[in-house]
């Protein structure tokens, strides 16, 4: 039997299915959508195939997945309507594992049949999101979710912005109806904060009102589990598992970097124990390096206001557009600036994934350790004269 490549979270899956498909009263929040955001390569995607996806359909739940970044030539909203039509197809036609999970539905050898032509959704004059989804759900008598992974890909074009509307214009249609066989749940996975976060509470986003939350990343269980799947190895190099814990948490939690990292460790003459710490501080710098020569490149005033953010609250740093602090860009750049151009140059920082909005006027730096990486740098830099 080959050994499973995948660390899995049933536990946070089934935690998730469980809030989704079978809310309490407190959190029937989620019919409305729910956005979970964090930062780039900590194990998102792997968790929503490996993991998520899994433990919907154990609930007798049909499930629709789109990569929003797996073909960036085709818009977000023909990613979507070709992932709908291939989940139709394949429930019209006979023989297909999706049509067996139904069988207990009375449907014919032939798989069900719709009272729309499948090939014309998406297209002029076809089934609109808000039919497909409705005849959908009664046909299948159980929730339906659509997944959209990377959604803010669906932002900030006309054909994106449509495609969202249309998909609350689809929620509400089938899950405002009394006695609905099921609901229509989105849920929306980002690696930019500020835009995730935005989808889900700013009153001119279709999904104003939904649920948003930050992706859980991965902890030591999962060094532990890679930790007792490499030693069985001869001749390989490792460090303690509490270094190997420490070392994950130094390079972000990104299982990709540990794998870099225990590469790196194979080649070098130290003690495990003692290389592997300087090696996951080499990757981590490194990594932050790239977010930090992009805040630079922006000028001065950027490099003013992401230090401000960098050396305030971790949870959040708020007076941002204060007078003191529009007084104190000023002084460190040397020309003086109004709340204007503070304004243009977050949002510009924003739209970069550089600084997030954690709340009405509370800002924070998007990815934890490039705050840590640029106080470090700081500190180091003598003070001018």
């Amino acid at each position: 039997m080959t050994e499973d490549p995948f660390f899995h979270r049933p536990q946070y899956a089934n935690d998730l299915a469980q809030q989704l498909l079978k809310p309490t009263a407190l959190q029937l929040q989620v019919r409305s959508g729910v956005f979970l955001s964090g930062i780039r390569r900590i194990g998102k995607t792997s968790f929503l195939r490996q993991d998520l996806i899994p433990a919907l359909e154990s609930m007798q739940t049909l499930v629709i997945y789109v990569d929003l970044w797996a073909d960036r030539s085709k818009s977000p909203a023909l990613l979507v309507h070709e992932a709908v039509k291939s989940t139709l197809s394949e429930l019209v036609s006979p023989g297909t594992k999706l049509l067996a999970r139904f069988k207990g539905l009375n449907v014919g050898a032939a798989g069900f049949s719709f009272g729309f032509q499948v090939d014309s959704v998406g297209k002029p004059g076809g089934a609109t999101l808000s039919e497909v989804f409705t005849e959908l759900v009664d046909k299948v008598s159980t929730n339906v979710v659509l997944i959209l992974d990377e959604v803010q890909q669906a932002l900030g074009t006309e054909d994106g912005n449509n495609l969202l509307f249309a998909l609350k214009a689809a929620r509400d249609a089938v899950n405002t109806r009394p006695g609905t066989p099921g609901y229509l749940l989105f849920l929306g996975m980002g690696s930019h904060k500020s835009l995730v976060a935005d989808m889900a509470t700013r009153r001119s986003q279709p999904f104003a009102g939904a649920v948003a939350t930050e992706y859980e990343p991965l902890g030591a269980a999962f060094v532990r589990w890679k930790h007792e799947q490499l030693q069985p190895l001869k001749g390989i190099k490792l460090p303690s598992q509490e270094v190997m814990d420490q070392g994950f948490l130094a390079i972000g939690q990104r299982p990709e970097e540990l794998q870099n990292a225990l590469v790196l460790l194979q080649s070098r003459p130290e003690d495990p124990d003692m290389a592997f710490p300087i090696i996951c501080t080499t990757l981590a710098a490194s990594a932050a390096e790239v977010e930090i020569a992009t805040v630079e490149s922006m000028g001065a005033l950027a490099s003013a206001i992401f230090d401000r953010v960098a050396h305030g609250n971790e949870s959040g740093e708020s007076g941002l557009f204060s007078a003191d602090a529009i007084q104190q860009y000023g002084a460190l750049i040397g020309i003086s600036v109004d709340t204007t151009q503070v304004q243009n140059m977050m949002d510009r920082m924003m739209t970069a994934n550089l600084i997030h909005r954690r709340s009405h006027g509370v800002y924070a730096i998007a990815d934890p350790f490039v705050r840590q990486a640029w106080q470090q740098r700081k500190a180091m830099q003598l003070p001018s004269r």
